[in-house]
């Protein structure tokens, strides 16, 4: 298989995690500083579900296109 192939196919399978809304990420806020105290907020954020749609499509391009050149 190429290349472009193996990447499609791990983006749709990307875009399917994120769609089904299990990926997330961290971000932390600081939110009081005081001389060397310091306080921080840590949430925990879900990844958009259009950026998985993104990725499905991408990856099922790359897909297609690496399938159709290796007919040639």
């Amino acid at each position: 298989m190429k290349a472009g192939v193996i990447v499609g196919i791990i983006l749709i399978a990307a875009g399917i995690y994120v769609m089904a809304g299990q990926a997330s990420y961290k971000s932390d806020k600081e939110v009081v500083k005081i001389g060397g105290l310091a306080a921080s907020i840590s949430e925990s954020r879900l990844v958009p579900p259009w950026a998985g749609a993104v990725a499905i499509a991408l990856g099922g391009v790359l897909v297609f296109v690496g399938m159709r050149g290796a007919k040639r």
